[in-house]
């Protein structure tokens, strides 16, 4: 009997030993598979001037096609074009464990406050399509606005045989990119005959850029072109000019979104400056991914412009 309950002692400890071993394989493996986890979910910040811009969504999807190829999960904000909304969103985002922020800012000024934020949290930040004026940014991606604007206002002066009326709708004061292809276009009309007997500002809204189109109209009876400093103020100046009944003016808009290339494909617009919002997004992330582990980046990453007409 003592021989038999030393050999069923022996046989419960072997089994118990089996059994312990069997659990650690488990335990071993889902400790792994728990870090694969938390390398997957990796964080990445994108705060976006607006999302009512069919140039920012899709700006948004490239860098979004492009997180999820790289295995980062993307976490987007909308600022509304709202300088203290995006200073808000960049706080919001800060507390949500990102490894770097994207920011494509509202206001080049205004943006500096929100940049220093994620500086003093030690979180690289890569501005996209306007840049900031101050704070430690990475890199910025962006297309050379200075030159879309000259090329827009080339295309112009050209057309109109260097002499002519022309009107120019302005983005968000404050905003690179309004500064910069003003700058451009200023730079091509620079002595010809080219008369701007309007430049306001339509904070590069289609809405407003009717509204303010509607008011130009009135107080001028001669304009024989108009560049508009994005493609939704330019579509918006079309609605006002069709709407009017006023022939022959010419409308050059920027971006070359959908509703801008077909406006240009269909003869109610002239033309566009095609950025590449999708590339701009995409190589955002790309380049995220590059300062996540530790590789050096360019300071300025340019993307190619093209001039789209019909």
């Amino acid at each position: 009997m003592k021989r038999l309950a030393s050999t069923l002692l022996i046989l419960l400890l072997v089994v118990g030993m089996v059994a312990g071993c069997g659990s650690t394989q488990p335990q071993q493996q889902d400790q792994q598979s728990q870090g694969q986890k938390t390398e997957e979910q990796k964080k990445i910040g994108l705060v976006v001037s607006t999302l009512n811009n069919p140039f920012f969504v899709t700006l948004k999807d490239g860098a979004q096609k492009k997180a999820d190829e790289l295995g980062y999960q993307l976490v987007v904000l909308d600022s509304q074009n709202d300088s203290s909304k995006e200073l808000s969103n960049v706080q919001d985002v800060l507390q949500q464990g990102i490894s770097l922020l994207m920011i494509n800012p509202v206001d080049s000024d205004a943006v500096v406050n929100a940049i220093k934020l994620a500086n003093d949290a030690k979180i690289p930040v890569i501005t996209l399509d306007r840049s900031a004026s101050g704070g430690e940014v990475v890199t910025h991606i962006a297309s050379d606005n200075v030159a879309g604007g000259k090329m827009a206002g080339d295309y112009i002066v050209k057309q109109l045989n260097g002499k002519g009326k022309v009107v120019q709708l302005e983005g968000i004061p404050g905003a690179s990119a309004a500064r910069e292809r003003g700058q451009g276009f200023a730079d091509a009309v620079k002595g010809t005959q080219i008369e701007v007997v309007a430049s306001q500002t339509a904070e590069f809204d289609r809405t407003k850029g009717m509204n303010v189109m509607d008011n130009i109209l009135q107080a001028q009876p001669e304009i024989n072109a108009v560049f508009a400093q994005n493609d939704e103020m330019a579509l918006g100046a079309l609605q006002s000019i069709e709407t009017a009944g006023r022939k022959g003016i010419m409308i050059v808009g920027f971006d070359a979104t959908d509703d801008a290339v077909k406006a240009v494909q269909d003869g109610r617009m002239a033309a566009t400056v095609a950025q590449q919002p999708e590339m701009i997004g995409s190589l955002g992330v790309e380049n995220a991914d590059k300062v996540i582990k530790g590789d050096k980046i360019p300071a300025s990453i340019p993307v190619d412009l093209k001039l789209v007409t019909k």
